[in-house]
């Protein structure tokens, strides 16, 4: 056994003193001020810890934390930060700040505890083998406190209350900062880089310049912990830098890499978010510099081939970094390698082609393998004459075209990327050369696929399936291929010679024009007559919009490809289009819709192909004032939205390469689908509102609407869209455009009527404003056919009762007899919504049919045929209620003696909201004379057993004479009912037995508060005993019991004596 005065550890009494404490929060003293206690939170730094955390001294007020600070803690400490982005679309920019915040450590014991198991090797102060200075021998507890003051977390303490932790950053769960070692008599001061990342409170991993990267902290990673767990509010704190980058459009993107690669690789997060911060300040100095991706930086065409090694492995070094982030967000792309489809692919890196993902250096990586030495390519990009007319078509990757014109057939983006990175480095009348050959060659696909399509059309549209090979879109694509060649041809149609002064020749014949306008400059090089740069870079855009591709899987990747959709369509909107411009969007519309499975616009797409409902909107506004029939053929087209549809065909699986075979037939996870739905919803707004006033465009944008809009509420928005059109107040109704709103209405309560809509009852409205608005004939169309249309409760209270409303005759101007065929289409609905759902419609269906003496008789007898099964004793009341209302008094007695057969009120109900019902049915047979008082008593005493109910009924019998003012307003003899006969007689023995036994079950579980309450009780039940002949008897009798009975009550019975003797 270990001796009792041995002391421990040092590392085990730091950690189990007093302020170390399991009950201890972060940054707060769990008591005693003695050398031994509290020595964790000493220090300068302890209150203003303990004011971070909303740790207050005793004796003060805090405020309550919020709700967003107090769910932001519990899901930083229990879910992984991944989990919280796939489970929600989208996470608010204060909530992700929050969650962050929460994320670091808050225990200072854990970092003690990981931190003890270093034994300070790292110390400088300490001797060799840790030996204690000389100067004679100490007891144990001085040598104790020494080997305690070299434990790092001793010294961290230090560092921190020094003022040694600087440039502390936290980009979301990545800490890091700077500590500075004060210089010794042997040692000069140096600064220590730290890093630490963490994971719902944890601490990941540690990284220190002093050596340190295992799990066991030195002081320097205890400093810059304790710096984040005492002064949180100090620490500059940013979300993960995949947020910042999401916010960055492409050219911002450029900026930002090229001046992080420049910085050294152990400082890339901190310098990254402070160069992001500058990129997004419009003012900053570096927005003023042309940047570059990293395909630019290793495609630079004079880039020596010993620095592209370099590059390659400081890029293979990043991307083998188990945290490095994937091309397209959060999820793997399994895309073959980009430069399979090369020319020089022979000599293309396949191992990237393995890779479970892509990350933001795979490209890169494979660019590496790209050259410039093709001698065809050298030629493009450095010649104006460059040409050969001996053209032969029977080869596939031609040369040059029939022109005599250069073509380049290489992987687009790839290609694409040539363009970006000439640009980048200064080539800008190369890279315009290069993206004319691009864009030539990609125009003479496209004539090639519509002919080969045009061959294969039967046989494709015949099987009614299709293949996509495009396995990658260029619009959203990573590199921006169509944004690329888009950027650089409007960039030389710019009338501006200092910003493109390479193409001087191209600008000679402007004269002294300095507009930035985009113009048709008079350019003839490898373009057709009447081409200009403009042109081609609309063509290009519309190409690539118009292209079939699949949707990628994803959240980050789906959204951009939307993004980047709407960024092209936006530079586009900016460009005034004349007939030149208009004579390329007529050939590229008719281009898409014939170009089969090509294009996004064919006959007959892939069921996971991008819709094409943004596109659309754009073409159709554009060739509308030139080319009505175009413009509404090609919006008609795109407005499917086949991912929605179950019989949709899956793809061509015969053909391996094509890309039915890599995506499944699956119902896809397409987080972007309300976006592209409220898109589709979008195009056939804009179609309705042209079409008003064309019949026929209507009807076809009507069928379109509803083969292809699957929301009920999106087209509930289209059919008030159009009912907002047709009755402008300047014009006359459209009634055409109304009988479409109304058809769309229609579709929407057919869609609606199974399935729970919180909006349902304003549809419903809508709907029979709009049947109004239309006409008489209508309205009367949906009453007949309410069934398919309504739920019963639907059809009465509001279809019906707005119908026949007196605002309903006067809007539609109807004549008598029009009034009363409205009126009888109304009734005839009521009573079949009364037969159908009697316990919900039966009362609308009396009120409704008031005017009608058959029908309302016919109401009246759907009620007592319901009565018995059915319905409910309150419904019973209500409709007993309106009879009286309306002066059916006996029917009024007929339902409420069926409703009191329903009706069960206990001992304790006393405050049951039936007990006015009851009491009125009891005065209703009371005024109808002494008959129909002897049928209800019986009734009574079945149904109620509440005492109190049954003394206020038999006092209110006994107060006049039954059908004191009867049928025929006849009056009655003045002669009062006995209570020793029939019927009251049994309605006392009734309300006397009901108190007896209400007595009996109060004493039961009665407690000394309710005593007096008890007393009470029995008060009233003396009076209701003297109403009988020998009530006085009775109720002495009831006392003498209750006192043998409970005589264990005594300050109870005590009560009762006092008070009845």
């Amino acid at each position: 056994m270990a001796e009792r005065g041995q002391l421990p550890h040092p590392a085990k009494r730091l950690c189990c003193r007093p302020g170390y404490g399991s009950g201890c929060r972060p940054g707060q003293r769990a008591g005693g001020s003695g050398p031994g206690g509290g020595a964790l939170c000493a220090g300068p730094s302890s209150a203003a810890a303990a004011a971070a955390l909303g740790l207050l001294p005793l004796g003060k007020t805090q405020s309550p934390e919020s709700l967003l600070d107090i769910a932001a803690r519990k899901v930083a400490e229990k879910w992984p930060f991944q989990r919280v982005e796939e489970r929600f679309e989208r996470i608010p920019e204060p909530v992700q700040r929050r969650i962050v915040y929460w994320s670091f450590p808050r225990s200072e014991r854990e970092i003690c505890m990981y931190s003890s198991f270093n034994t300070g090797a790292e110390d400088p102060a300490a001797g060799p083998g840790g030996a204690a200075a000389p100067g004679g021998a100490m007891d144990a507890a001085a040598a104790a406190a020494a080997d305690e003051n070299r434990l790092p977390f001793r010294r961290g303490i230090a560092l921190l209350d020094g003022g040694c932790v600087d440039n502390v950053l936290q980009v979301g769960f990545h800490l890091s900062g700077t500590v500075t070692e004060p210089a010794m008599q042997s040692e000069p001061e140096t600064v220590c880089n730290v890093a630490i990342s963490f994971d719902r409170c944890k601490i990941t991993s540690v990284t220190c310049s002093c050596g340190n990267k295992d799990i066991f902290y030195c002081a320097h990673v205890v400093a810059l912990s304790l710096y984040r767990i005492r002064k949180p509010d100090q620490v500059k704190l940013h979300l993960p830098i995949s947020e910042t980058l999401f916010q960055m459009n492409r050219d911002q993107l450029q900026k930002f890499v090229q001046y992080l690669i420049t910085v050294h690789h152990t400082e890339v997060l901190p310098t990254a978010q402070k160069l992001a911060d500058e990129i997004l300040s419009q003012n900053s100095e570096i927005n003023q510099v042309h940047g570059a991706l990293w395909m630019c930086i290793v495609l630079n065409p004079h880039c020596k081939l010993e620095q592209k090694s370099s590059w390659l492995k400081q890029l293979k070094k990043w991307n083998s970094v188990d945290v490095c982030p994937w091309e397209d967000g959060n999820h793997g792309n399994e895309l073959p390698n980009l430069t399979n489809a090369l020319p020089q692919g022979a000599n293309a890196n396949q191992d990237s082609s393995n890779r479970p993902h892509r990350t933001v250096f795979t490209r890169a990586i494979e660019a590496c393998d790209l050259h410039w030495q093709d001698s065809h390519l050298q030629h493009i990009i450095s010649s104006d004459l460059y040409t050969n007319y001996c053209y032969h078509d029977d080869t596939e990757n031609l040369l040059f075209d029939s022109q005599g014109w250069p073509l380049w057939h290489e992987h687009v983006p790839t290609a694409c990327a040539r363009v970006d990175a000439l640009r980048s480095h200064g080539y800008p009348r190369e890279a315009l050369r290069l993206a004319i050959a691009i864009v030539n060659t990609l125009r003479r696909q496209q004539q090639k696929q519509l002919e080969m399509f045009r061959a294969q059309k039967k046989e494709l549209l015949h099987r009614g399936v299709t293949s996509i090979t495009n396995l990658e879109g260029w619009v959203g694509h990573p590199l921006d291929p169509i944004g690329t060649l888009f950027g650089s041809l409007m960039e030389a149609c710019r009338v501006d010679d200092d910003s493109f002064h390479g193409f001087s020749d191209f600008t000679e014949n402007l004269g002294q024009c300095k507009s930035l306008e985009y113009q048709h400059l008079p350019a003839h090089k490898f373009l057709e007559e009447g081409e200009s740069y403009l042109t081609l870079a609309v063509e290009v855009a519309l190409i690539g919009l118009g292209q079939q591709r699949i949707m990628p899987d994803g959240l980050y990747a789906q959204e951009k490809v939307c993004r980047n959709e709407e960024q092209l369509i936006s530079k586009l909107q900016e460009i005034e289009l004349d007939d030149t411009l208009v004579k390329i969007f007529r050939k590229q519309a008719v281009f898409l819709l014939e170009g089969g499975p090509y294009s996004g616009l064919g006959e007959v797409i892939h069921r996971e192909s991008v819709p094409m409902h943004t596109f659309a909107k754009y073409l159709f506004t554009s060739l509308l004032p030139h080319d009505a029939e175009l413009a509404y053929k090609t919006a008609l087209r795109a407005m499917r939205l086949l991912v929605l549809e179950s019989t949709a065909p899956s793809g061509d699986l015969s053909r391996p390469h094509h890309i039915a075979s890599v995506v499944p037939n699956r119902y896809p996870r397409w987080f972007t689908l309300s976006h592209i739905e409220s898109q589709q919803c979008e195009l056939a707004s804009t179609m309705l509102t042209a079409a008003k006033g064309d019949v026929r465009r209507l009807e076809t944008v009507l069928e379109s609407i509803q083969k292809n809009i699957h929301s009920s509420s999106h087209i509930f928005k289209l059919a008030q869209d159009a009912f907002k059109i047709a009755t402008l107040m300047d014009s006359l109704p459209d009634i055409t455009l109304l009988k479409v709103s109304l058809e769309l209405g229609l579709q929407v309560m057919r869609m609606t009527l199974s399935t729970l809509n919180w909006r349902r009852r304003e549809m419903v409205r809508w709907l029979v404003t709009c049947a109004t608005e239309v006409g008489v004939y209508a309205l009367d169309s949906i009453m007949q056919n309410w069934f398919t249309l309504f739920t019963p409760t639907e059809a009465t209270s509001i279809v019906a009762t707005t119908v026949m409303s007196n605002s309903t005759i006067v809007r539609l101007h109807l004549d008598c007899h029009q009034q009363e065929k409205l009126a009888g289409s109304a009734r005839t609905l009521a009573l079949q919504c009364a037969m159908k759902d009697p316990q919900n419609c039966a009362l609308s269906a009396l009120t409704l049919c008031e005017k009608d003496h058959i029908a309302f008789e016919t109401a009246y007898q759907i009620v007592l045929d319901a009565a018995t099964a059915g319905m409910s004793y309150s419904q019973l009341f209500t409709i007993a209620r309106y009879m009286e209302h309306r002066g059916y008094p006996m029917r009024a007695y007929k339902l409420a003696t069926l409703a009191m057969t329903h009706l069960n009120l206990s001992y304790n109900q006393d405050t049951h909201p039936a007990i006015n019902d009851v009491l009125w049915a009891c005065a209703l047979s009371h005024s109808l004379g002494k008959n129909e008082l002897a049928a209800i008593i019986p009734l009574v005493v079945k149904s109620v057993k509440c005492a109190t109910v049954l003394s206020d009924i038999l006092r209110r019998c006994t107060l006049t004479t039954p059908g004191m003012v009867g049928l025929h307003g006849r009056r009655n003899s003045g002669k009062l009912m006995s209570l020793d006969k029939a019927p009251l007689r049994q309605l006392l023995d009734a309300t006397i037995g009901a108190y007896i036994n209400t007595t009996h079950s109060r004493l039961t579980h009665i407690s000394p508060r309710h005593y007096s309450e008890f007393i009470e009780f029995l008060s009233k039940a003396r009076e209701t005993f003297l109403m009988a002949h020998d009530g006085h008897i009775q109720f002495t009798q009831f006392i003498d019991n209750l006192k043998q009975i409970y005589k264990g009550k005594k300050k109870l019975m005590m009560l009762v004596r006092e008070r009845f003797g």
